[in-house]
């Protein structure tokens, strides 16, 4: 049968492209499902902020009548401004193991790039840093967490079959919780006295909801120079602070100002992987009871998101975020971390990690091609 490929216009084509993995992933206990309206929003111009500063297109595959396929090609211009090259990215890249299909996919994604003027293409990314990013070539038989990924081992065979090469890898850790020691506990009071710094550790939702517009502007100066990441906008940083604002905790969000200016923040979120299994996708009628029943007593808790300012870089900041999350993770009962994935090449944050009991579990890989 010859492979037709479909573009994403209409409401229906939002709802099959957001069902496929829903149906390609069905009997595998290590896929993280997504909330399927968030997912569809996603990828509506009116819905998603990111289109301000993006543009993209969506395809389905189908083979003997039935979706066997989805790809999304985006071009972030605030990006290829900042790289002063013409790099578009795939994105949403899920396929039958069919090397017929998986080729089709690539060649629309990678036409439509070419027609706008790219000249290279990498992926799989996001319209942003918080979009799933990477492709998973290690540690498929583990739980990740809702900001990892999950593929299918002949995904990576297919890609590089297709010209793709390596361009950077992350490397994600599941580390095991134990007491703080004494020692690192007066280092960090150390710390803080010798820098005149203020711990603030979040008690309400009120508090949280004015701290986090703070660190994701903190987010642009944190990560303004690593691989894929643009500035956010103001439209994106209440997009992405209203979004997070109902599941996180502020037990679990500790900042570090000084003479009122925030210089470090660190987020963590109970592991809501199991829950969101449970949820299949709807939030509606048991998802909500089913994540908030996992918010309550954690055993595992993902590492969302650290920044810290680069001008205070050497003063151990990291340190003192680090000590306080693990004091109070000890106190409710959680047992494991999940970090979010680590460009391979930062030997001083692996180097972090590796001080806990710990696995290097999985690792995921941007690919980049010449167009």
């Amino acid at each position: 049968m010859m492979i037709e490929i479909k573009e994403v216009i209409s409401d229906a084509d939002i709802k099959q492209f957001v069902n496929f993995p829903f149906r390609l992933y069905k009997d595998n206990p290590y896929w993280v499902p997504s909330i399927k309206t968030d997912e569809a929003k996603q990828l509506k111009r009116d819905k998603n902020p990111a289109f301000d500063f993006c543009d993209a297109k969506f395809w389905i595959a189908f083979k003997d009548g039935k979706v066997a396929g989805r790809i999304a090609a985006i071009i972030n211009y605030m990006y290829l401004e900042k790289i002063g090259k013409k790099k578009g990215r795939i994105s949403r890249l899920e396929f039958i193991d069919d090397p017929e299909v998986s080729a089709k996919l690539l060649e629309t994604a990678e036409n439509y790039l070419k027609e706008k003027g790219m000249t290279e293409v990498h992926g799989p990314l996001g319209f942003t840093n918080l979009d799933n990013q990477g492709l998973l070539i290690e540690g498929f038989d583990y739980l990740p967490s809702i900001a990892s990924v999950m593929h299918f081992p002949y995904y990576q065979k297919h890609i590089e079959a297709h010209g793709y090469t390596k361009e950077n890898d992350w490397i994600e850790f599941r580390l095991e919780i134990e007491e703080v020691p004494e020692k690192a506990s007066r280092l960090v009071d150390i710390i803080v006295k010798r820098n005149n710094l203020e711990i603030v550790r979040l008690k309400e939702k009120k508090e949280m909801q004015v701290y986090l517009k703070e660190i994701f502007e903190l987010l642009n100066v944190a990560f303004e120079e690593l691989p894929y990441v643009a500035p956010f906008t103001g439209k994106m940083i209440d997009y992405s602070a209203k979004k997070y604002l109902d599941v996180l905790l502020p037990k679990y969000i500790f900042v570090i100002r000084k003479e009122g200016k925030i210089l470090a923040f660190i987020v963590g979120l109970p592991s809501l992987s199991k829950a969101m299994q449970k949820a299949n996708g709807k939030l509606l009628p048991f998802g909500v009871f089913h994540i908030m029943k996992a918010m309550k007593r954690p055993e595992v808790m993902d590492l969302l998101l650290t920044g810290v300012d680069p001008h205070y870089q050497k003063m151990g900041l990291p340190a003192i975020l680090i000590s306080e999350l693990q004091k109070q993770m000890i106190a409710n009962g959680v047992k494991y971390v999940e970090t979010t994935g680590m460009f391979e090449t930062n030997t001083k944050g692996i180097t972090t990690w590796k001080n806990y009991k710990y696995i290097q579990h999985k690792r995921r890989r941007c690919y980049v091609k010449e167009l």
